[in-house]
């Protein structure tokens, strides 16, 4: 309890069923002496997913020490609630809460089902009710915020597992009485950790006016986005919040959400496809093949899709090589990538952003990746070549070429693969990696060794981040501060 204060929580949860050897009043007094947050007191049997196993008197008799010792609120399930509330009422200090709680396994059930679940916990008479449900996809969870907004008792609701994280986060935004968060120690798959919920989203910072945006990618807890864009919006005083959104199918997706959320960030895999789902494309956007941002126009809520990817990374690369000094005065008229060689891995969302941007600069381009017709098709778009991904390990471009990877290899947790053999890595100018995480991967720590200028993909995050800061808000986003969180957190 104490860790959790120093980590930032306001209340703790405690849950008897994980003590060994459990006695109700010895162990209770300890833990209620000085206790130095509000507590929730939960001892959960095994037959509600819990591990308690011995007799169900003992068990709610020791609640009700519980009570006796000064719990702010005991958590009930609610098969067992009349009886125990008819008890605790005789003892409970007139501060401390009952809730009600209610674990559904499986398939989330209907609205309507909810609803009357929701009513019979209601009718319980407890002072505060809580829903967990397994999230199979994150459209479940539109009824739970849908409970939050009609429910006329306090209720806590939320899905487990990593497409239900935003039942959480979004909590604030509808009503919702509390969010649920790990300390560093222990991390749980669907909840925000404490560092998170303090430094990222702030709960105490969103209410029912917060416009949401959120990327939609799968996997998705690998992103930096909301360190970078949520401390961004509280610093120019707007009032939004970004959330990961772990998406599994974009048609069900935007049928589900067609007016929640105001706009969208778009990470692999979904850049290429997701221009299928906006109603209307930017040119650039068009021409690339590939969206990774997307905004729901206030005046009309069509959704507009953008391309930020394109020139943040080619002007980082190209700032990259200005800055090294490798470009003479007259060449300082045009682009330092006219008439270079751009070998690129991965023919991705991300890698057609690079390829037209190098082929809008002069530069050749040669694709290679996995599948080796959408290589051709790109290749094809920016009057390249492209060769069998198999054949990147042993190529050997002319001396002062440019790499580019933009494929996930090397991206944690495999952090120890690259796309190419070490030794090629010496003939090129510069290596560009779009992979962030790690900031500088074993791909730019080979080719730095090797004598080339590396150019990390947390200078393109920041460069398009940036860029979808002014879509999203209509206002010009801060670089420094932003470089200022890039710097600090990455």
């Amino acid at each position: 309890m104490i860790e959790a204060k120093t980590q930032g929580a306001d209340l703790v949860e405690i849950r008897l069923d994980y003590i060994n050897d459990f006695q109700p009043r010895q162990d209770l007094e300890i833990l209620f002496k000085d206790k130095p947050l509000p507590v929730i007191v939960v001892f959960r049997p095994k037959w509600d997913g819990g591990l308690y196993e011995g007799d169900e008197n003992s068990r709610l008799n020791a609640l009700l020490v519980a009570l006796e010792f000064g719990a702010d609120y005991i958590d009930i399930e609610r098969k067992a609630a009349s009886g125990f509330l008819r008890d605790a009422n005789q003892v409970k200090p007139c501060d401390s809460k009952i809730i009600v709680s209610c674990n559904v396994d499986g398939a989330t059930p209907s609205t309507e089902e909810l609803e009357h679940l929701v009513a019979k916990m209601q009718n319980t008479g407890a002072d505060i009710i809580k829903l967990v449900t397994d999230a199979t996809d994150i459209t479940d969870l539109v009824q739970q915020f849908k409970l939050l907004s009609h429910c006329q008792v306090p209720l806590v609701t939320y899905s487990r597992g990593e497409r239900g994280l935003i039942s959480q986060l979004l909590c604030p935004k509808f009503g919702g009485f509390l969010v649920y968060g790990t300390m560093k120690s222990n991390s749980i798959p669907g909840l925000p950790t404490l560092d998170s919920l303090i430094q990222a989203y702030k709960p105490e910072w969103i209410n029912e006016e917060t416009t949401v945006f959120g990327l939609i990618s799968k996997p998705v807890g690998h992103s930096k986005g909301p360190l970078l864009h949520n401390p961004t919006f509280r610093h120019v005083g707007y009032n939004g919040v970004y959330v990961p959104m772990f998406v599994d199918d974009l048609k069900e997706f935007f049928r589900v959400y067609s007016s929640d959320f105001a706009g969208y960030s778009v990470g692999f895999p979904y850049k290429e496809a997701v221009t299928a789902f906006c109603d209307e494309i930017h040119p650039l956007a068009q021409s690339i093949g590939a969206v990774n941002t997307i905004i729901r126009r206030p005046k009309d809520g069509k959704l507009v899709g953008y391309n930020t990817d394109c020139e943040a990374s080619i002007t980082a690369i190209e700032d990259a090589i200005k800055q090294r000094g490798c470009t003479n005065e007259e060449a300082s008229l045009t682009s330092p990538l006219e008439g270079k060689l751009f070998v690129l891995a991965g023919a991705g969302g991300a890698g057609r952003a690079l390829a037209f941007g190098a082929r809008s600069r002069g530069a050749c381009i040669v694709v290679f990746d996995i599948d080796y017709e959408r290589a051709k098709s790109l290749a094809h778009s920016v009057s390249g070549e492209a060769r069998p991904f198999e054949e990147i390990v042993n190529f050997s471009p002319p001396q002062g070429a440019i790499l580019a990877n933009a494929t996930p290899i090397g991206m944690h947790p495999n952090t120890d693969r690259i796309p190419v053999a070490a030794e090629t890595l010496g003939v090129y100018q510069l290596v560009f990696d779009s992979v962030y995480t790690p900031r500088k991967t074993r791909l730019l720590k080979e080719a730095e060794a090797a004598g080339a200028i590396v150019v990390s993909g947390v200078e393109m995050f920041l460069r398009q981040a940036m860029g979808q800061f002014n879509l999203f808000t209509g206002q010009e986003a801060p670089e420094d501060f932003m470089r200022e969180i890039i710097l600090a957190k990455f």
